[in-house]
């Protein structure tokens, strides 16, 4: 606000102070005059200006730019880590100057480690892992990773041995998709263990959106209910947001008294859950977990590109444009086990 705008404003005052009472009879003189209140009207619009100065000076600016880059390495410092469960904890980084990530909803980071020795592969080269944080895009100075630690998985393993202090280094974020709100009637969410990441991101950020009409049905498959990520996060969705969440957990080993289903996410499971191949461009199916049950589920990515379509979504009438496959978060790293349970498909 200019000191002009303040000055015009005040005279505005003024002046209709003064025409209140140029319209009644002159009143006996008090020893306060017209000059004690014309010195209060210009004492409070100057104190009103300087506020406005000072606040315009020293509120904080808007963060404009992310401190990650995506055509460039940057090593980030450790802040804490948070035990979550048996095998997987949150490791929270530092960010610069208490800014935000700002990763746009549906991306992802790409991870090494800071020293090229410290996580390579048989031919020396760097070990590559993409990650997406649970942490919020506009949470102030953390980005946090929620980590599952896996018996062949180089860089899980490599994360876990990290104390605090050290760093990690990141690039990115990579766009997988781009969500637009209210752009589907229907989404289903199919992931599996720490390939959930991608999905509570999507998840979140679209059910805080209050004209969000869109219903999300997430079915997520473990092997024990103790391997369940995120579940209080997602049972507390459920509850804020009934008419537009629901949430299936699905057990390969279900424990005495277990009341949700058991097995693999099969075709009557998609069937039950999942809206029909017939809605077309109303319908999206978002997948990500360990690579055999995107293969079994959706088929194999090439890569780190999409893939054809195929498995059970293939059968069951969907089409590539209705499918949209993130990240598996160990490409290679998930064990042989693990992989030949989610094959194993119940059609």
């Amino acid at each position: 606000m200019s000191f002009l705008r303040a000055a015009v404003a005040t005279r505005s005052i003024v002046a209709q102070a003064g025409r209140r009472y140029a319209s009644t009879s002159p009143a006996a003189p008090r020893k306060s005059g017209y000059a004690g209140y014309f010195l209060a009207v210009g004492t409070a619009g100057a104190a009103g200006y300087a506020y406005l100065e000072m606040r315009e000076r020293y509120s904080p600016k808007p963060q404009e730019k992310s401190p990650l880059d995506p055509e460039n390495w940057k090593d980030f410092k450790l802040k804490k880590i948070n035990h979550y469960n048996h095998n997987t904890s949150e490791f929270v980084f530092e960010l610069p100057n208490n800014e935000a990530s700002l990763i746009p909803i549906t991306s992802c980071l790409l991870v090494k480690a800071s020293n090229p020795e410290a996580l390579s592969d048989a031919k020396g080269r760097p070990i590559v892992r993409p990650y997406t944080p649970v942490s919020s895009p506009d949470q102030k100075g953390e980005l946090t990773l929620l980590v599952k630690k896996y018996d062949e998985g180089k860089a899980s393993k490599h994360i876990h041995e990290l104390k605090e202090g050290d760093t990690l280094s990141f690039k990115g974020p990579i766009v997988k998709f781009p969500y637009k709100a209210n752009e589907f009637d229907e989404v289903a969410l199919i992931g599996g263990g720490s390939g959930i990441t991608p999905l509570y991101q999507l998840v979140v950020h679209a059910l805080a959106d209050k004209g969000n009409k869109t219903k999300f049905k997430l079915l997520f498959a473990n092997v024990t209910e103790k391997d369940i990520l995120l579940r209080e996060e997602f049972d507390a969705l459920k509850k804020k947001y009934p008419s537009t969440f629901d949430v299936v957990y699905f057990l390969d080993q279900a424990p005495e008294g277990w009341t949700g289903p058991t097995g693999y996410i099969n075709a009557d499971a998609i069937k039950a859950h999942v809206g029909a191949a017939d809605l077309k461009e109303k319908v999206k199916v978002f997948v990500c977990g360990p690579p055999g049950q995107v293969a079994a589920v959706a088929g194999k990515k090439a890569g780190m590109k999409q893939g054809e379509l195929g498995g059970i979504l293939k059968e069951l009438g969907y089409t590539e444009d209705q499918v949209r496959l993130s990240f598996p978060l160990r490409l290679v790293s998930v064990s042989s086990i693990f992989c030949f349970r989610f094959l194993r498909v119940l059609a």
